[in-house]
């Protein structure tokens, strides 16, 4: 499979405002194993192979655990995940199927969310969840194979 076009090529400074929003997000408090896992669970739900490579990969390099990787995608019946990380994971998943339910993101799994993380790193998160949904769209339409990064 090859990538319809490059975005890095065409749409430069768009590419560069993505990574600057990245940059937030990286400093936001949220810690870094929790937005890797996030990611990867987004993008599994999304579909997007390019960025489901690139976060398990990302997250094994930051030490991350094999059966933490194999598990997010049943994160709710796995026993590897803390509270805190299984209320950022609730988040993504409501966050990311918000057309599945018409009211949005259920209070409970906002409420959970905001147990765990104050203001600031729950703002974080939620850029983050919004950030790797646009970059899992991008990599779909683009059809970027996975591995190529």
């Amino acid at each position: 499979m090859q990538a319809r076009m490059s975005v890095v090529k065409s749409a430069p400074a768009g590419y560069k405002a993505m990574l600057a929003l990245e940059s937030y997000i990286n400093g936001s408090g949220v810690p870094h194993s929790t937005l890797e896992l996030v990611r990867l669970r987004v993008s599994q739900i999304n579909g997007c192979a390019f960025c489901v490579n690139m976060h398990a990969r990302d997250a094994k390099k930051a030490g991350e655990t094999d059966e933490r990787l194999w598990s997010v995608a049943a994160w709710r019946e796995a026993p590897f995940y803390t509270d805190e990380e299984r209320a950022a994971l609730a988040l993504a998943e409501a966050a990311t199927r918000i057309g599945d339910n018409p009211a949005g993101v259920p209070d409970d799994v906002w409420d959970a969310a905001a147990d765990y993380y104050d203001e600031e790193s729950l703002a974080g998160l939620v850029m983050t969840i919004a950030a790797i949904n646009a970059w899992n769209r991008i990599n779909v339409i683009v059809r970027n194979p996975a591995a190529t990064y």
